[in-house]
């Protein structure tokens, strides 16, 4: 082995997950941990360098939240997307309890959760929670009005004695240009997931793809599980070497998660 390359591989693999800090407008930084939100200000639960206990930190003077992504946020977006719902919630309930406190920050962890958090109980029916979560969404997002997600979660919570036709235009109406990625993303998937309950998979398969194609800002694991959805029905159809390009992007996109394993699955299946 290369000595630049030992070395590369051995700082890769020293490196751990940065935990979150509220970073302010002086460039210094606080971690998350150590402090509580209390009012318009943030009050040290513990001493930090240069920042005694029970100090505090006004909320004007922080610029945004800094470091890694909770990773059971990507997870359960991967559970949620592949009918565990439920097992989704219990990841992301302590995810917005951790990051409450920063809700309304630049770059903060929260709403991504929050969001995925609304999906999951949309699917679950959990009507109360959904409107509890709606509102505090809304809340965090105040120049939006009533969060674009909460349009969403109304669309997934149409009773199943619905109309299909109804149930699809509904999530259709959420895949404008004007909206943003994540939600389209979400909307299309799960109109993917509607057409091909009604045994309609070419629509299917058009708004699985859609996904990556029209709106892949709307996260990699979204693109992974609708790209794994696709090359089901392309395998199904004896379309091989298509199925295989979209179940290798599909195992990337998914890294560390439950899909990524289904997603190997189905690639061994058909090689």
């Amino acid at each position: 082995m290369a000595a630049g390359t030992g070395l590369a591989l051995a700082l890769t693999q020293g490196q751990a997950a940065e935990p979150p800090q509220i970073v302010l407008q002086n460039g210094r930084s606080v971690p998350l941990a150590a402090v509580t939100l209390q009012g318009d200000k943030f009050v040290m639960k513990t001493a930090v360098e240069g920042f005694d206990a029970k100090a505090t930190i006004p909320l004007a003077m922080v610029d945004h939240v800094f470091g890694d992504k909770p990773e059971g946020t990507n997870q359960a977006i991967a559970l949620l997307l592949t009918g565990k719902a439920t097992e989704a919630i219990k990841l992301l309930e302590p995810i917005l309890a951790e990051h409450k406190d920063t809700a309304k920050l630049p770059g903060n962890f929260w709403l991504e959760a929050a969001r995925a958090l609304l999906v999951a109980n949309s699917l679950e029916g959990a009507f109360t929670a959904c409107g509890v979560l709606g509102k505090d969404i809304s809340d965090a997002t105040p120049a939006q009005g009533i969060d674009p997600f909460v349009t969403l979660s109304k669309a997934l919570l149409m009773p199943f004695s619905a109309k299909v036709s109804d149930r699809e235009a509904a999530l259709r109406d959420q895949t404008t240009d004007n909206l943003p990625a994540e939600l389209c993303a979400y909307a299309c998937f799960f109109r993917g997931e509607l057409l091909r309950k009604d045994k309609r998979d070419a629509a299917a398969l058009e708004a699985y793809l859609a996904v990556s194609c029209l709106f892949p800002a709307g996260g990699m694991v979204c693109n992974g599980v609708a790209q794994l959805r696709a090359a089901e029905i392309l395998t199904a159809q004896g379309r091989r070497e298509e199925a295989l390009a979209l179940v290798h992007s599909a195992i990337r996109n998914t890294k560390d998660t439950a899909a990524a394993a289904t997603a190997t699955k189905l690639l061994e299946s058909i090689k």
